[in-house]
C-alpha cells in the first residue's frame, strides 16, 4: 500500500469532468461530494454505512466518490466500537474494507478509485498506530491491498466482462466467527462471477472460478512427524481457498481438493 505522500494531491476545487470527449463517449460526470454525503445520509443508507457486514457495490465506481465516503463512515464505526486495542481495530477495519466493491469501465478511474480507498484505509490505520504507540504490521497493509485489488475491478457492467474479455470475478470474504465478536476474525474467501452474483448462485466455500490459474500457495497435508508448514506454488491442481485470519488473506493459501 502506498504511503500518503504517494497519492495524488487533493485540490480545493472539485473536478466534475475529466474531458468533454469522455463525457460524450462514456457519459462520465463525477458526483459532487456534498451530493454524495447527502445521499448517504438518508436514514436507511446511513444505517447501512454504519453496519460492518453490509456490502456496497458501485456499478459505475468512477474515481470512488461513493465508495470512499462509505469506507470513511464504516471506519469511523470501527474506531468507535472496536478501537479499544490495535489488534481488534486491524481485524474489524479489514472486515469493513472487504464489504466495499466497485466496477469501473475506464482504467485510469479504476486505479484512482483503488488508490483513494487505500489512502483512506491507510490514513485511518496510521491514526490508530499513533494512538496505541505501535508500528505498522505489513500483513495488515498487504491484506488491505489484496482486498482492494480483488474488490475494485475494471470492466463493463452491461456485458459483465472485465477489461480483458473474461467474466468479472469478485471474492466474497465470509467471516466464520463474527457472532462471538473475537479479536481475531477468521474468513474464507469464495469467488463468484458477477453474473453468478446477479443470479443468486451459492457455492462451496473456498471455490475458485479459475482454479488452474497460478495464485497463492498450495498447502499440502503433513505427516505427524513433520513440524513445519511446507508451501509449494500452485501449478495445475484444482484447489480451494483455506479459512484464515483476515490479517493473513494476502497469503492466498490454498488446499488441494479431489484427486
Amino acid at each position: 500500500m502506498n504511503k500518503a505522500k504517494d497519492f495524488p494531491e487533493e485540490t480545493s476545487a472539485e473536478k466534475l469532468i475529466n474531458d468533454r470527449k469522455r463525457v460524450r463517449k462514456h457519459g462520465e460526470v463525477f458526483t459532487p461530494s456534498h451530493i454524495v454525503k447527502k445521499m448517504l445520509s438518508l436514514p436507511s443508507i446511513k444505517q447501512a454505512c454504519e453496519d460492518l457486514i453490509t456490502t456496497f457495490l458501485e456499478p459505475g465506481a468512477g474515481e470512488g466518490a461513493f465508495l470512499v465516503e462509505v469506507l470513511k463512515r464504516k471506519l469511523r464505526t470501527v474506531e468507535r466500537q472496536w478501537g479499544d486495542t490495535l489488534e481488534r481495530y486491524e481485524n474489524y477495519s479489514l472486515l469493513a474494507l472487504s464489504t466495499i466493491y466497485g466496477i469501473e469501465l475506464l482504467e485510469d478511474n479504476t486505479k484512482v478509485c483503488a488508490m483513494k480507498l487505500s489512502r483512506v484505509f491507510y490514513d485511518a490505520y496510521l491514526r490508530q498506530l499513533k494512538k496505541h504507540n505501535r508500528k505498522t504490521k505489513p500483513s495488515v497493509v498487504d491484506s488491505a491491498e489484496l482486498i482492494i485489488a480483488k474488490n475494485i475491478v475494471q470492466g463493463d457492467v452491461l456485458t459483465k466482462l472485465s477489461y480483458n474479455g473474461t467474466p468479472i470475478v469478485f471474492s466474497e470474504w465470509r467471516v466464520l466467527n463474527l457472532e462471538k465478536h473475537p479479536i481475531s476474525l477468521m474468513v474464507q474467501r469464495t469467488e463468484y462471477t458477477f453474473e453468478e452474483i446477479e443470479a443468486g448462485v451459492t457455492k462451496e466455500a473456498g471455490f475458485i472460478v479459475n482454479p488452474h490459474e497460478p495464485k497463492g500457495q498450495l498447502t499440502l497435508p503433513l505427516y505427524e512427524d513433520e513440524q513445519d508448514d511446507q508451501d509449494i506454488p500452485l501449478l495445475d491442481t484444482e484447489a480451494r481457498y483455506l479459512p484464515c485470519k483476515i490479517t493473513l488473506v494476502h497469503r492466498e493459501e490454498l488446499v488441494q481438493v479431489g484427486g
